[in-house]
Protein backbone atom coordinates (compact mmCIF):
# COMPACT_ATOMS: atom_id res chain seq x y z
CA UNK A 1 0.00 0.00 0.00
CA UNK A 2 2.96 2.13 0.35
CA UNK A 3 2.99 3.81 -3.33
CA UNK A 4 -0.89 4.39 -2.82
CA UNK A 5 -0.13 6.16 0.51
CA UNK A 6 2.73 8.04 -0.64
CA UNK A 7 0.25 9.42 -3.56
CA UNK A 8 -2.40 10.37 -0.86
CA UNK A 9 -0.81 12.01 1.53
CA UNK A 10 1.14 14.16 -0.50
CA UNK A 11 -2.05 14.92 -2.99
CA UNK A 12 -3.93 15.81 -0.35
CA UNK A 13 -1.60 18.39 1.86
CA UNK A 14 -0.89 19.78 -1.97
CA UNK A 15 -4.66 20.18 -1.95
CA UNK A 16 -5.19 21.96 0.83
CA UNK A 17 -2.16 23.72 0.53
CA UNK A 18 -3.11 26.97 -0.88
CA UNK A 19 -6.64 27.40 1.76
CA UNK A 20 -3.79 26.91 4.77
CA UNK A 21 -1.58 29.20 3.12
CA UNK A 22 -4.22 31.88 1.54
CA UNK A 23 -4.11 32.81 -2.03
CA UNK A 24 -1.76 35.40 -1.81
CA UNK A 25 1.01 33.03 0.13
CA UNK A 26 0.42 30.40 -1.85
CA UNK A 27 1.08 32.68 -5.20
CA UNK A 28 4.58 33.73 -3.75
CA UNK A 29 5.23 29.92 -3.23
CA UNK A 30 4.16 28.10 -6.28
CA UNK A 31 7.89 27.09 -6.72
CA UNK A 32 7.74 25.06 -3.58
CA UNK A 33 4.21 23.36 -4.33
CA UNK A 34 5.48 22.81 -7.51
CA UNK A 35 8.67 20.88 -5.73
CA UNK A 36 6.55 19.18 -2.92
CA UNK A 37 4.80 17.89 -6.08
CA UNK A 38 7.60 16.23 -7.21
CA UNK A 39 8.79 14.95 -3.98
CA UNK A 40 5.60 12.87 -3.55
CA UNK A 41 6.11 11.05 -7.43
CA UNK A 42 9.86 10.39 -6.21
CA UNK A 43 8.53 9.06 -2.66
CA UNK A 44 6.31 6.99 -4.80
CA UNK A 45 9.04 6.20 -7.21
CA UNK A 46 10.96 5.06 -4.70
CA UNK A 47 8.22 2.39 -3.09
CA UNK A 48 7.79 1.36 -6.26
CA UNK A 49 11.17 0.17 -6.90
CA UNK A 50 10.91 -1.38 -3.32
CA UNK A 51 8.11 -3.58 -4.04
CA UNK A 52 9.96 -4.73 -7.46
CA UNK A 53 12.71 -5.70 -5.57
CA UNK A 54 10.33 -7.45 -3.00
CA UNK A 55 8.82 -9.44 -5.41
CA UNK A 56 11.11 -11.67 -7.53
CA UNK A 57 9.09 -12.82 -9.62
CA UNK A 58 5.88 -13.21 -7.26
CA UNK A 59 2.74 -12.09 -6.55
CA UNK A 60 2.24 -10.58 -3.36
CA UNK A 61 -1.87 -10.23 -1.99
CA UNK A 62 -3.31 -7.87 0.86
CA UNK A 63 -6.63 -7.33 2.58
CA UNK A 64 -7.42 -11.11 1.86
CA UNK A 65 -6.64 -10.75 -1.68
CA UNK A 66 -8.30 -7.14 -2.73
CA UNK A 67 -5.32 -5.83 -3.68
CA UNK A 68 -2.58 -7.82 -5.70
CA UNK A 69 1.18 -6.64 -6.56
CA UNK A 70 2.61 -8.17 -9.77
CA UNK A 71 4.32 -7.76 -12.29
CA UNK A 72 1.68 -6.64 -14.11
CA UNK A 73 1.27 -3.96 -11.48
CA UNK A 74 4.38 -2.36 -11.35
CA UNK A 75 4.60 -2.11 -15.67
CA UNK A 76 1.48 0.07 -15.55
CA UNK A 77 1.85 1.78 -12.38
CA UNK A 78 5.64 3.20 -14.30
CA UNK A 79 3.75 4.14 -16.78
CA UNK A 80 0.98 6.61 -14.69
CA UNK A 81 4.37 7.71 -12.68
CA UNK A 82 6.34 8.95 -16.19
CA UNK A 83 2.82 10.63 -17.79
CA UNK A 84 2.14 12.26 -14.11
CA UNK A 85 5.99 13.39 -13.66
CA UNK A 86 5.72 14.81 -17.71
CA UNK A 87 2.15 16.76 -17.01
CA UNK A 88 3.39 18.71 -13.83
CA UNK A 89 6.74 19.53 -15.43
CA UNK A 90 5.09 21.12 -18.62
CA UNK A 91 2.20 22.37 -16.44
CA UNK A 92 4.24 25.13 -14.25
CA UNK A 93 4.39 27.36 -17.21
CA UNK A 94 1.38 26.41 -18.94
CA UNK A 95 -0.61 27.41 -15.89
CA UNK A 96 1.21 30.27 -15.56
CA UNK A 97 0.40 31.77 -19.01
CA UNK A 98 -3.49 31.01 -18.20
CA UNK A 99 -3.25 33.08 -14.83
CA UNK A 100 -4.74 29.49 -12.97
CA UNK A 101 -1.98 29.07 -10.67
CA UNK A 102 -3.68 27.15 -8.12
CA UNK A 103 -2.09 23.80 -5.71
CA UNK A 104 -5.07 21.75 -6.06
CA UNK A 105 -4.23 21.00 -9.81
CA UNK A 106 -0.87 19.52 -8.73
CA UNK A 107 -3.27 17.56 -5.68
CA UNK A 108 -5.25 15.97 -8.43
CA UNK A 109 -2.85 14.56 -10.60
CA UNK A 110 -1.46 12.82 -7.45
CA UNK A 111 -4.77 11.86 -6.92
CA UNK A 112 -5.85 10.71 -9.98
CA UNK A 113 -2.65 8.88 -10.22
CA UNK A 114 -3.62 6.80 -6.74
CA UNK A 115 -7.07 6.01 -8.25
CA UNK A 116 -4.71 4.52 -11.27
CA UNK A 117 -2.83 2.02 -8.90
CA UNK A 118 -6.05 0.71 -7.33
CA UNK A 119 -7.08 0.05 -11.27
CA UNK A 120 -3.42 -1.75 -11.91
CA UNK A 121 -3.20 -3.95 -8.34
CA UNK A 122 -7.47 -4.09 -7.48
CA UNK A 123 -8.77 -7.44 -7.71
CA UNK A 124 -11.48 -6.96 -5.90
CA UNK A 125 -14.78 -5.18 -7.58
CA UNK A 126 -15.04 -2.43 -4.42
CA UNK A 127 -11.20 -1.57 -4.46
CA UNK A 128 -11.76 -1.49 -8.43
CA UNK A 129 -14.80 0.92 -8.36
CA UNK A 130 -13.23 3.15 -5.92
CA UNK A 131 -10.08 3.54 -7.50
CA UNK A 132 -11.51 4.16 -10.90
CA UNK A 133 -13.89 7.09 -9.14
CA UNK A 134 -11.16 8.60 -7.52
CA UNK A 135 -9.21 8.73 -10.84
CA UNK A 136 -12.90 10.04 -12.74
CA UNK A 137 -13.38 12.66 -10.03
CA UNK A 138 -10.31 13.88 -10.35
CA UNK A 139 -10.20 14.23 -14.27
CA UNK A 140 -13.42 15.79 -14.24
CA UNK A 141 -12.40 18.62 -11.99
CA UNK A 142 -8.89 18.65 -14.51
CA UNK A 143 -10.76 18.99 -17.88
CA UNK A 144 -12.70 21.74 -16.19
CA UNK A 145 -9.67 23.53 -14.88
CA UNK A 146 -9.65 26.94 -16.67
CA UNK A 147 -13.22 28.15 -15.21
CA UNK A 148 -13.12 31.25 -17.34
CA UNK A 149 -13.18 29.37 -20.31
CA UNK A 150 -16.68 28.08 -21.77
CA UNK A 151 -15.07 25.49 -24.09
CA UNK A 152 -13.80 23.63 -20.89
CA UNK A 153 -16.78 24.12 -18.72
CA UNK A 154 -18.64 22.10 -21.99
CA UNK A 155 -16.17 19.55 -22.28
CA UNK A 156 -16.23 18.94 -18.22
CA UNK A 157 -19.91 18.85 -18.19
CA UNK A 158 -19.92 16.62 -20.71
CA UNK A 159 -17.50 14.29 -19.72
CA UNK A 160 -18.79 14.77 -16.18
CA UNK A 161 -22.65 13.67 -17.32
CA UNK A 162 -21.17 10.72 -19.58
CA UNK A 163 -18.44 9.89 -17.04
CA UNK A 164 -21.24 9.09 -14.46
CA UNK A 165 -23.52 7.06 -17.02
CA UNK A 166 -20.27 4.54 -17.41
CA UNK A 167 -19.78 4.69 -13.82
CA UNK A 168 -23.53 3.52 -13.23
CA UNK A 169 -23.15 0.72 -16.19
CA UNK A 170 -20.18 -0.61 -13.98
CA UNK A 171 -21.72 -0.61 -10.78
CA UNK A 172 -24.48 -2.54 -12.44
CA UNK A 173 -22.42 -5.31 -14.21
CA UNK A 174 -20.44 -5.39 -10.82
CA UNK A 175 -23.48 -6.39 -8.90
CA UNK A 176 -24.60 -9.21 -11.68
CA UNK A 177 -21.14 -10.55 -11.05
CA UNK A 178 -21.05 -10.94 -7.73
CA UNK A 179 -24.93 -11.78 -8.32
CA UNK A 180 -23.38 -14.96 -10.37
CA UNK A 181 -20.15 -15.67 -7.82
CA UNK A 182 -21.84 -14.20 -4.48
CA UNK A 183 -18.18 -13.08 -3.99
CA UNK A 184 -16.35 -9.88 -5.00
CA UNK A 185 -13.12 -11.34 -5.68
CA UNK A 186 -11.97 -11.44 -8.96
CA UNK A 187 -10.29 -14.83 -8.71
CA UNK A 188 -13.86 -16.10 -7.26
CA UNK A 189 -15.52 -14.96 -10.08
CA UNK A 190 -13.36 -16.79 -12.11
CA UNK A 191 -13.83 -20.20 -10.44
CA UNK A 192 -17.82 -19.49 -10.60
CA UNK A 193 -17.58 -18.47 -13.78
CA UNK A 194 -15.84 -21.76 -14.93
CA UNK A 195 -18.02 -24.23 -12.82
CA UNK A 196 -21.28 -22.72 -13.88
CA UNK A 197 -23.70 -22.52 -17.12
CA UNK A 198 -21.28 -20.26 -19.72
CA UNK A 199 -24.63 -19.23 -21.48
CA UNK A 200 -26.21 -18.25 -17.53
CA UNK A 201 -28.19 -14.90 -18.78
CA UNK A 202 -27.29 -13.07 -15.85
CA UNK A 203 -23.92 -13.83 -16.36
CA UNK A 204 -23.83 -12.66 -20.13
CA UNK A 205 -25.71 -9.47 -18.98
CA UNK A 206 -23.04 -8.48 -16.87
CA UNK A 207 -20.19 -9.34 -18.90
CA UNK A 208 -22.12 -6.95 -21.75
CA UNK A 209 -22.71 -3.99 -18.94
CA UNK A 210 -19.47 -4.20 -18.07
CA UNK A 211 -17.80 -4.18 -21.35
CA UNK A 212 -19.64 -1.24 -22.29
CA UNK A 213 -18.78 0.63 -18.93
CA UNK A 214 -14.88 -0.62 -19.83
CA UNK A 215 -14.86 0.25 -23.23
CA UNK A 216 -16.40 3.53 -22.72
CA UNK A 217 -13.06 4.59 -20.69
CA UNK A 218 -10.71 3.61 -23.39
CA UNK A 219 -13.04 6.02 -25.69
CA UNK A 220 -13.63 3.06 -28.24
CA UNK A 221 -16.13 3.19 -30.86
CA UNK A 222 -19.06 3.54 -29.83
CA UNK A 223 -18.52 4.73 -26.41
CA UNK A 224 -16.03 7.12 -27.67
CA UNK A 225 -17.99 10.72 -28.29
CA UNK A 226 -16.85 12.59 -25.19
CA UNK A 227 -12.44 11.95 -26.40
CA UNK A 228 -12.81 14.84 -29.21
CA UNK A 229 -14.60 17.51 -26.46
CA UNK A 230 -12.93 16.33 -23.68
CA UNK A 231 -9.70 16.77 -25.03
CA UNK A 232 -10.01 20.13 -26.93
CA UNK A 233 -11.63 21.75 -23.89
CA UNK A 234 -9.19 20.83 -21.26
CA UNK A 235 -5.77 22.80 -20.42
CA UNK A 236 -3.30 21.19 -22.92
CA UNK A 237 -1.32 19.61 -20.20
CA UNK A 238 -4.45 17.51 -19.13
CA UNK A 239 -5.28 16.47 -22.44
CA UNK A 240 -1.85 15.06 -22.61
CA UNK A 241 -2.51 13.49 -19.31
CA UNK A 242 -5.96 12.29 -20.11
CA UNK A 243 -4.85 10.89 -23.33
CA UNK A 244 -2.39 8.59 -21.67
CA UNK A 245 -2.71 7.97 -18.04
CA UNK A 246 -5.91 7.29 -17.91
CA UNK A 247 -6.31 5.08 -21.37
CA UNK A 248 -3.02 3.26 -19.77
CA UNK A 249 -5.08 2.85 -15.99
CA UNK A 250 -8.44 1.45 -18.47
CA UNK A 251 -6.19 -1.05 -20.59
CA UNK A 252 -4.89 -2.25 -17.17
CA UNK A 253 -8.33 -2.67 -15.86
CA UNK A 254 -9.74 -4.09 -19.04
CA UNK A 255 -6.80 -6.39 -19.45
CA UNK A 256 -7.26 -7.87 -15.87
CA UNK A 257 -11.15 -8.47 -16.49
CA UNK A 258 -10.76 -10.39 -19.54
CA UNK A 259 -7.62 -12.45 -18.95
CA UNK A 260 -8.49 -13.48 -15.35
CA UNK A 261 -12.46 -13.62 -14.29
CA UNK A 262 -13.91 -13.55 -17.68
CA UNK A 263 -11.65 -15.68 -19.55
CA UNK A 264 -13.60 -18.65 -19.67
CA UNK A 265 -16.11 -16.53 -21.84
CA UNK A 266 -13.77 -15.60 -24.34
CA UNK A 267 -16.22 -16.99 -27.41
CA UNK A 268 -18.56 -14.77 -25.95
CA UNK A 269 -16.29 -11.58 -25.97
CA UNK A 270 -13.89 -11.88 -28.92
CA UNK A 271 -16.18 -11.16 -31.85
CA UNK A 272 -17.53 -8.20 -29.68
CA UNK A 273 -13.94 -7.07 -29.71
CA UNK A 274 -13.07 -7.84 -32.90
CA UNK A 275 -15.94 -5.59 -33.94
CA UNK A 276 -15.26 -2.83 -31.79
CA UNK A 277 -11.36 -2.52 -32.98
CA UNK A 278 -12.46 -2.63 -36.46
CA UNK A 279 -15.01 0.03 -36.09
CA UNK A 280 -12.65 2.25 -33.59
CA UNK A 281 -9.34 2.13 -36.30
CA UNK A 282 -12.44 2.58 -38.90
CA UNK A 283 -13.94 5.62 -37.37
CA UNK A 284 -10.74 6.96 -35.74
CA UNK A 285 -9.00 7.44 -38.73
CA UNK A 286 -11.53 8.55 -41.30
CA UNK A 287 -12.82 11.11 -38.65
CA UNK A 288 -8.99 12.63 -38.28
CA UNK A 289 -8.96 13.30 -41.68
CA UNK A 290 -11.10 16.12 -41.58
CA UNK A 291 -9.64 17.90 -38.38
CA UNK A 292 -8.16 21.00 -38.26
CA UNK A 293 -7.85 21.24 -35.13
CA UNK A 294 -5.01 19.44 -33.29
CA UNK A 295 -6.53 18.27 -30.12
CA UNK A 296 -9.19 17.27 -31.69
CA UNK A 297 -7.35 15.31 -34.17
CA UNK A 298 -5.14 13.37 -31.56
CA UNK A 299 -8.17 12.51 -29.81
CA UNK A 300 -9.75 11.04 -33.03
CA UNK A 301 -6.44 8.85 -33.23
CA UNK A 302 -6.43 8.19 -30.12
CA UNK A 303 -9.34 6.38 -30.75
CA UNK A 304 -7.96 4.45 -33.22
CA UNK A 305 -4.75 3.27 -31.18
CA UNK A 306 -7.55 2.25 -28.75
CA UNK A 307 -8.36 0.03 -31.80
CA UNK A 308 -4.66 -1.64 -32.30
CA UNK A 309 -4.36 -2.52 -28.65
CA UNK A 310 -7.71 -3.59 -28.56
CA UNK A 311 -6.17 -6.55 -31.46
CA UNK A 312 -3.39 -7.83 -29.04
CA UNK A 313 -6.31 -8.84 -27.00
CA UNK A 314 -7.91 -10.59 -29.39
CA UNK A 315 -4.93 -12.27 -31.02
CA UNK A 316 -4.79 -13.51 -27.50
CA UNK A 317 -1.22 -14.95 -27.25
CA UNK A 318 1.52 -14.43 -25.55
CA UNK A 319 3.03 -12.27 -28.36
CA UNK A 320 -0.13 -9.94 -28.33
CA UNK A 321 -0.05 -9.36 -24.56
CA UNK A 322 3.39 -8.38 -25.07
CA UNK A 323 2.38 -5.83 -28.06
CA UNK A 324 -0.25 -4.31 -25.57
CA UNK A 325 2.32 -3.68 -23.07
CA UNK A 326 4.57 -2.52 -25.52
CA UNK A 327 2.19 -0.31 -27.32
CA UNK A 328 0.58 1.38 -24.04
CA UNK A 329 4.14 2.25 -23.00
CA UNK A 330 5.07 3.53 -26.77
CA UNK A 331 2.28 5.79 -27.05
CA UNK A 332 2.92 6.97 -23.54
CA UNK A 333 6.23 8.59 -24.32
CA UNK A 334 4.82 9.28 -28.19
CA UNK A 335 1.37 11.14 -27.26
CA UNK A 336 2.47 13.13 -24.32
CA UNK A 337 5.36 14.54 -26.70
CA UNK A 338 2.99 15.29 -29.13
CA UNK A 339 1.24 17.27 -26.85
CA UNK A 340 3.74 19.03 -24.90
CA UNK A 341 4.97 20.51 -27.93
CA UNK A 342 1.20 21.56 -28.72
CA UNK A 343 0.99 22.99 -24.82
CA UNK A 344 4.93 24.53 -25.81
CA UNK A 345 3.43 26.79 -28.00
CA UNK A 346 0.90 28.34 -25.99
CA UNK A 347 2.00 32.32 -24.78
CA UNK A 348 0.70 34.65 -22.62
CA UNK A 349 -1.33 36.89 -24.74
CA UNK A 350 -2.25 35.00 -27.98
CA UNK A 351 -5.64 34.43 -27.41
CA UNK A 352 -7.08 31.12 -26.14
CA UNK A 353 -6.97 27.93 -28.73
CA UNK A 354 -4.20 29.84 -30.73
CA UNK A 355 -1.65 26.64 -30.46
CA UNK A 356 -4.17 24.27 -31.47
CA UNK A 357 -5.42 24.95 -35.05
CA UNK A 358 -3.74 23.86 -38.27
CA UNK A 359 -3.19 27.38 -39.34
CA UNK A 360 -1.45 28.08 -36.73
CA UNK A 361 1.34 25.77 -36.45
CA UNK A 362 1.88 26.96 -40.13
CA UNK A 363 5.32 27.99 -41.27
CA UNK A 364 6.57 26.85 -37.27
CA UNK A 365 10.14 25.80 -39.17
CA UNK A 366 10.43 28.42 -39.55
CA UNK A 367 9.84 30.14 -36.15
CA UNK A 368 11.25 27.52 -34.03
CA UNK A 369 12.59 24.58 -35.87
CA UNK A 370 13.73 22.53 -32.91
CA UNK A 371 9.79 22.26 -31.80
CA UNK A 372 8.81 21.44 -35.28
CA UNK A 373 11.41 18.77 -36.01
CA UNK A 374 10.58 16.96 -32.22
CA UNK A 375 6.81 17.01 -33.50
CA UNK A 376 7.86 15.22 -36.83
CA UNK A 377 9.76 12.60 -34.53
CA UNK A 378 6.38 12.52 -32.45
CA UNK A 379 4.29 12.08 -35.53
CA UNK A 380 6.28 9.31 -37.40
CA UNK A 381 6.20 7.34 -33.80
CA UNK A 382 1.97 7.65 -33.86
CA UNK A 383 1.92 6.70 -37.71
CA UNK A 384 4.47 3.56 -36.55
CA UNK A 385 7.14 4.24 -39.13
CA UNK A 386 10.40 3.26 -38.45
CA UNK A 387 13.01 3.51 -36.64
CA UNK A 388 10.46 5.25 -34.07
CA UNK A 389 9.25 3.30 -31.04
CA UNK A 390 5.73 3.35 -32.50
CA UNK A 391 6.79 0.55 -35.66
CA UNK A 392 7.91 -1.61 -32.22
CA UNK A 393 4.16 -1.58 -30.86
CA UNK A 394 2.29 -1.88 -34.17
CA UNK A 395 4.66 -4.84 -35.18
CA UNK A 396 3.97 -6.92 -32.12
CA UNK A 397 0.85 -6.48 -32.76
CA UNK A 398 0.85 -7.41 -36.40
CA UNK A 399 2.59 -10.25 -35.35
CA UNK A 400 0.50 -11.68 -32.87
CA UNK A 401 -2.45 -11.14 -35.49
CA UNK A 402 -0.51 -13.25 -38.12
CA UNK A 403 0.69 -16.07 -35.11
CA UNK A 404 -3.25 -16.70 -34.65
CA UNK A 405 -4.39 -16.84 -37.82
CA UNK A 406 -5.88 -13.31 -37.63
CA UNK A 407 -4.83 -12.06 -41.25
CA UNK A 408 -7.33 -10.02 -42.71
CA UNK A 409 -7.40 -8.33 -39.41
CA UNK A 410 -3.63 -7.79 -39.52
CA UNK A 411 -4.43 -6.69 -43.46
CA UNK A 412 -7.14 -3.65 -41.97
CA UNK A 413 -4.94 -2.90 -39.49
CA UNK A 414 -2.43 -2.34 -42.12
CA UNK A 415 -4.58 -0.61 -44.27
CA UNK A 416 -5.39 1.89 -41.65
CA UNK A 417 -1.40 2.89 -40.98
CA UNK A 418 -1.40 4.45 -44.58
CA UNK A 419 -4.80 6.48 -43.50
CA UNK A 420 -2.69 7.83 -40.65
CA UNK A 421 0.15 8.72 -42.47
CA UNK A 422 -1.94 11.00 -44.69
CA UNK A 423 -3.79 13.09 -41.50
CA UNK A 424 -0.09 12.91 -39.55
CA UNK A 425 2.07 14.17 -42.37
CA UNK A 426 -0.85 17.04 -43.26
CA UNK A 427 0.37 18.81 -40.22
CA UNK A 428 4.09 18.07 -40.93
CA UNK A 429 3.29 19.56 -44.26
CA UNK A 430 1.73 22.88 -42.63
CA UNK A 431 5.11 23.13 -40.34
CA UNK A 432 7.57 22.66 -43.23
CA UNK A 433 5.80 23.97 -46.19
CA UNK A 434 2.80 26.71 -44.82
CA UNK A 435 3.01 29.81 -44.74
CA UNK A 436 3.81 31.33 -41.17
CA UNK A 437 0.33 32.35 -39.77
CA UNK A 438 0.21 36.58 -39.18
CA UNK A 439 -1.16 35.93 -35.61
CA UNK A 440 1.41 33.58 -34.53
CA UNK A 441 2.38 34.04 -31.03
CA UNK A 442 5.97 33.80 -29.63
CA UNK A 443 7.03 30.17 -28.09
CA UNK A 444 7.10 29.43 -24.70
CA UNK A 445 9.74 27.66 -23.08
CA UNK A 446 11.22 26.99 -19.48
CA UNK A 447 13.73 24.68 -18.14
CA UNK A 448 10.35 22.16 -17.31
CA UNK A 449 9.40 22.00 -21.35
CA UNK A 450 12.77 21.29 -21.85
CA UNK A 451 12.79 18.48 -19.73
CA UNK A 452 9.63 16.93 -20.32
CA UNK A 453 10.13 16.93 -24.03
CA UNK A 454 13.76 15.84 -23.60
CA UNK A 455 12.21 13.03 -21.39
CA UNK A 456 9.51 11.70 -24.49
CA UNK A 457 11.99 12.77 -27.47
CA UNK A 458 14.37 10.74 -25.53
CA UNK A 459 12.06 7.41 -25.04
CA UNK A 460 10.61 7.78 -28.53
CA UNK A 461 13.46 7.27 -30.47
CA UNK A 462 15.90 4.67 -27.91
CA UNK A 463 12.73 2.24 -27.68
CA UNK A 464 12.79 2.21 -31.78
CA UNK A 465 16.07 1.88 -31.87
CA UNK A 466 17.13 -0.66 -29.15
CA UNK A 467 13.73 -1.54 -28.20
CA UNK A 468 15.32 -4.71 -26.29
CA UNK A 469 15.46 -3.86 -22.75
CA UNK A 470 11.67 -2.48 -23.11
CA UNK A 471 10.26 -5.88 -24.22
CA UNK A 472 11.62 -7.46 -21.13
CA UNK A 473 10.36 -4.92 -18.86
CA UNK A 474 7.06 -5.59 -21.29
CA UNK A 475 7.12 -9.24 -20.62
CA UNK A 476 7.13 -8.45 -16.88
CA UNK A 477 3.79 -7.68 -17.16
CA UNK A 478 2.25 -10.48 -18.44
CA UNK A 479 -0.85 -12.34 -16.67
CA UNK A 480 0.18 -15.76 -16.99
Amino acid sequence: MLPALALASFGCVVLLLEFLLGKARAAAARQWILGLSLTGLAVTAWTLWAQQQALDGRRLTAFSGAISVDGFALFFNWIFLVASLVTILISYRYLEIEGEEHAEYYGLILLAQCGMYFLATGTDLVTIFVGLELMALSFYILVGFLRGERRSNEAALKYFLLGVFSSALMAYGFSLLFGVAGSTRLKDIGTAIQAGDLHDPILLMGLAVTTVALLFKISAVPFHMWAPDAYEGAPTPVTAFLSVGSKAASFALLLRFFLEPLGALRDAWQPLLVAVAVLSMTAGNLAAITQTNLKRLIAYSSISHAGYMLLGLVAGNETGLQGIAVYVLVYTFTNLGALLVVAALRSKGAGRGTEEDLNDISGLAQRNPAYAALMVVFLLSLAGLPPTAGFIGKYYIFLSLIQTGHTVLAVIATLYVAVAIFYYFRIVKRMYMGEAAERASLISSSLGVRVALGITTAATIVIGLYPEPFLRFAEISLLR
